[in-house]
């Protein structure tokens, strides 16, 4: 018993333990070759949709601020002096109210200065006894008027050229969605462009509120249509990929386009219904979902999302 403790015990741990050391070290640096490997043959598999037929409603919506329309300038209409001023910078006048009396002196007559307009006096430009000239400026008033205005990006003017001439606006908090009309296009001086309506009059409103003015382009009932993502272009004319089915290259084709709720687009040239065509153009990759392709042993292969082709 002294002999297997002492001398053969030891000796089989260490065969034992040698033999697991050495499997080890196989299977980290040696792998076994004779692995089946994937045929670099293998095809991106590009999803395709069908054309179909849908209506389409396209609807622009903006956010916003009600802003107060610009100050109008009162002009003097005569040359002579300044008589009487009947109001100050900071006063709310009614329309035809008289700001000032001037006096001229050949031939002699007075006359009055009435506001344009309801609004806020916001300056006055002259005093009693100064002299004036015609067109002079010698007050400024703020109108009781109110206009909403929404920035929009230039590319977005595309999708505006019918549009009709009015809005509705929504503030959160206010009244019931209402109408605001004569709806125009500002680019600004340094180049922001914004889209602006006049808020009715009969509307009660306050310079700074937040809106949401919505504009409904057109609609279009059983329209053939294809995704967004799927068109290169997109104001009047546009380049698809159609899929024949046949397994031959996709054909590159120019189609018409209409109206688009941003999610499709209306084919109104170029395509019919049922044919197929690339869902994502050349370089676009599907947002969100996995890219797929064979593996070349019948099956397929997904990677994440975030490189393209």
């Amino acid at each position: 018993m002294a002999v297997w403790r002492r001398w053969v015990l030891p000796i089989l741990l260490v065969i034992v333990f040698g033999a697991i050391a050495a499997a080890l070290v196989k299977m980290a640096f040696f792998p076994d070759t004779a692995t089946a490997s994937a045929d670099p043959g293998g095809q991106i598999a590009e999803p395709v949709v069908p054309v179909v037929r849908q209506s389409v409603i396209d609807e622009l919506t903006l956010e916003g601020t009600i802003a107060r329309d610009e100050a109008v300038t009162v002009r003097s209409e005569i040359d002579g002096t300044v008589s009487e001023v009947k109001v100050a910078a900071g006063q709310t006048v009614t329309a035809g109210q008289v700001l000032m009396t001037i006096k001229q002196s050949y031939p002699v007559k007075t006359i009055d200065v009435l506001a344009p307009e309801a609004g806020e006096v916001t300056a006055v430009a002259v005093v009693k006894g100064q002299a004036t000239s015609i067109g002079g400026e010698i007050a400024t008033l703020s109108p009781a008027r109110y206009h909403v205005q929404s920035t929009i990006e230039p590319v977005q003017l595309y999708r505006l050229l019918n549009a009709p001439t009015e809005g509705e606006v929504t503030i959160q908090g206010g009244p019931a969605p209402f109408a605001c009309t004569g709806l125009s296009v500002q680019v600004s001086e340094d180049g922001t462009t914004s889209i602006t309506c006049a808020v009715p009059a009969d509307q009660t409103v306050f310079a700074g509120l937040r809106t949401e003015l919505s504009i409904q382009v057109a609609t279009v009932d059983d329209a053939l249509v294809v995704p967004v993502t799927a068109v290169r272009g997109g104001a009047g004319t546009g380049l698809v990929w159609v899929d024949a089915g046949t397994g031959d290259p996709l054909e590159e084709r120019e189609v018409g386009l209409g109206v688009s709720d941003g999610t499709v687009v209306e084919v109104v040239s170029g395509l019919t219904e049922g044919e197929q065509v690339r869902q994502f153009v050349p370089g676009l990759a599907a947002p969100n979902e996995p890219v797929c392709y064979d593996d070349g042993m019948g099956g397929q292969f997904c990677e994440d999302p975030g490189w393209s082709w």
